[in-house]
């Protein structure tokens, strides 16, 4: 039961609309509410799948929002709201500013999606989504999502090996560090390259480039996918009414200027935050509904 409410287990349509959504609304609301949400929403989502590794890189990102948002204003002046004056004369405005933290906001809201969508979605499920789309894109981005983990498990694995024999990234003095790093990548890239060579002549030994080629797909569209289609599909409605009505729009040039907010605004928020942690609350009460049933059989 609990596999069954996890968002890896539903149908790969469904995950490819509601992560192509979730980064449409990432990308496209400029709004500090929704982008908030977002931001939000990403980095609870991402650590209920990741642990304490995405938590970490999430906080990670905190700081490189900052960085992005002083060189966005540091070299683009436009608005009305004068701040201070940089080392070259040029003025620092409060509307430059606020749109520099957007964007940094936008960048690490889909990154936060991104590393969800590297979790859930797997190699088989692009090739089912886009096989009989582009082949051969299909074949690279499969290729791709699998090559990033195996790439740094073999790297962690010729670390540790040659850690063992006084080789590691930080043994040794500076020279050797960096002479160490450079055998671990020459390394990597070897048997990377080995792996990729062998991958190719056992795809082509199995006829992959052959026309007329059949595919098994073990993904069957059931109830448990249509509800979560209707439940989607909801909240993109909502995300497109919001819009509609104004309710996500405001302007950064030459003043920061946006709608008030009223109790509407707020109903869409909650809106889009029950959207975008969907995946996260069915995992969730699959897991209490899990741990129920167990402690029921244990009783008896």
């Amino acid at each position: 039961m609990e596999k069954k409410m996890r968002f890896d287990s539903y149908h790969p349509m469904i995950n490819f609309i509601y992560f192509t959504a979730a980064i449409a609304g990432a990308v496209c609301f400029d709004h500090p509410a929704f982008l908030a949400v977002s931001y939000i929403c990403a980095f609870l989502y991402s650590v209920k799948l990741n642990g304490k590794r995405s938590f970490i890189f999430n906080i990670c990102l905190v700081p490189l929002i900052l960085v992005y948002t002083g060189i966005y204003s540091y070299y683009n002046h436009y608005g009305v709201t004068k701040l201070r004056v940089n080392f070259i004369g040029n003025q620092i405005t409060l509307e430059a500013v606020a749109f520099g933290f957007v964007i940094g906001m936008k960048i690490a809201a889909v990154l936060m999606i991104l590393s969800c969508v590297f979790t859930v979605v797997s190699s088989d499920k692009i090739i089912y989504l886009f096989g009989r789309i582009s082949p051969k894109l299909s074949l690279f981005l499969s290729i791709l999502l699998r090559s990033v983990p195996r790439i740094k498990a073999r790297a962690r694995r010729i670390g540790i090996s040659r850690s063992g024999i006084g080789k590691g990234c930080a043994q040794g003095n500076v020279f050797e560090r960096i002479r160490h790093i450079c055998a671990l990548i020459s390394i990597l890239i070897t048997w990377t390259l080995e792996d990729f060579v062998e991958s190719a002549a056992s795809m082509k030994c199995r006829g992959y480039s052959l026309r007329g080629r059949t595919a098994f797909s073990i993904y069957r569209f059931d109830n448990r996918d249509r509800g979560f289609v209707i439940a989607s599909f909801a909240g993109i409605f909502m995300m497109i009414a919001a819009s509609l009505l104004d309710q996500t729009h405001i302007y950064y040039n030459p003043e920061i200027i946006m709608n008030r907010i009223t109790m509407v605004s707020f109903i869409f928020y909650a809106g889009y935050a029950c959207f975008l942690l969907l995946p996260m609350l069915l995992q969730m009460i699959g897991e209490t509904r899990f741990k129920r049933c167990v402690g029921a059989a244990e009783l008896h």
